[in-house]
């Protein structure tokens, strides 16, 4: 039997659309409607039949809704809610997919009646890809979606938990600040440091473009993809989350100043004790099944998936 009746996906990237494969995978909603803002992706969305219906308005989309998903960047939250507001249907829970949290919060809560569950959620998968033809059913697998129900209905939590598991994923229930700080680490400083990274390959005239692009070793190849993502996504979550990712930039730069004088005074067994601290913390990755050893880090994997 469906979790929900009816799923509205207000947004239909790379997200939304996985979930939309995983619904129809696991039989988990009846009837998936969607909206995007760009009428291109509206029409991608109809032609491929990437939901059951797609809708002129988020308000359209979200009419009659068991469950409200934003999946659009944190900075246009607050707009989508408060259009969506008017037509919510009693009881219904209105969650969203953003990589912070409190903002989210912030954005959304003022907009929603209280006849509506709000249970914002993070799920803790992706791709440099974007778009409706981006999605793939197994994004999900076996990765962890975070919670941050507050004080919402138990049940309304209890179902949302259970959707997500059936999308794949393993879920976590966390409070917004502690979940922003997470993710300062885990997510929003690495992509901000493979920005940077990329960036001054491009201002070091030194080395050329062609030599930049044919001989790109494995590190600077893997920043480059994550460098890759969505630059209005990650606009947002650096203006939304900037206290914790200032935070953890300021913990980085010290690092940063002590390895350079590390390599600076030829001190190797500084170097070698954090290189394995250091590999330590990614052999624990491998072994909680979040990344596989493979020398393509499982990418020919998402790529088959996408594919098939």
């Amino acid at each position: 039997m469906p979790i929900y009746d009816r799923v509205a996906l207000i947004g239909l990237g790379l997200i939304a659309g996985s979930m939309s494969h995983a619904m129809r995978r696991a039989g988990l909603a009846g009837e998936i409607t969607g909206y995007a803002r760009s009428a291109e992706t509206r029409a991608t969305a109809a032609e491929i039949g990437l939901v059951d219906r797609v809708c002129d308005s988020a308000a359209a989309a979200c009419e009659g809704a068991d469950l409200i998903v934003l999946a659009v960047p944190v900075g246009a939250m607050s707009d989508v809610a408060a259009e969506i507001a008017p037509v919510l249907k009693l009881g219904a829970t209105v969650s969203d997919v953003g990589s912070v949290k409190k903002a989210v919060i912030e954005a959304v809560s003022p907009h929603l009646p209280e006849t509506v569950h709000f249970i914002p959620a993070h799920p803790l998968a992706g791709t440099e890809h974007s778009g409706p033809r981006s999605g793939f059913a197994e994004l999900f697998d076996n990765r962890w979606c975070i919670l941050v129900p507050g004080d919402a209905d138990r049940a309304a939590v209890e179902r949302l938990e259970a959707f997500w598991q059936g999308l794949g994923a393993n879920t976590e229930e966390m409070d917004a600040e502690h979940h922003d700080l997470v993710l300062a680490v885990t997510s929003h400083t690495p992509h901000l440091i493979a920005y940077t990274m990329v960036g001054v390959a491009d201002d070091l005239r030194r080395v050329t473009d062609s030599e930049v692009i044919k001989y790109s070793a494995a590190g600077f190849r893997d920043f480059t993809r994550i460098a890759a993502s969505d630059p209005t996504m990650w606009r947002d979550v650096f203006l939304t989350n900037k206290d914790a990712t200032l935070e953890i930039l300021g913990r980085f730069t010290e690092e940063l100043f002590a390895l350079q004088r590390a390599i600076r005074t030829g001190d190797g067994a500084h170097l070698h004790d954090y290189f394995t601290r250091t590999r330590a913390i990614r052999r624990g990755i491998i072994e909680a099944g979040q990344d596989t050893d493979a020398p393509d880090f499982g990418r020919s994997k998402i790529s088959k998936a996408r594919v098939e």
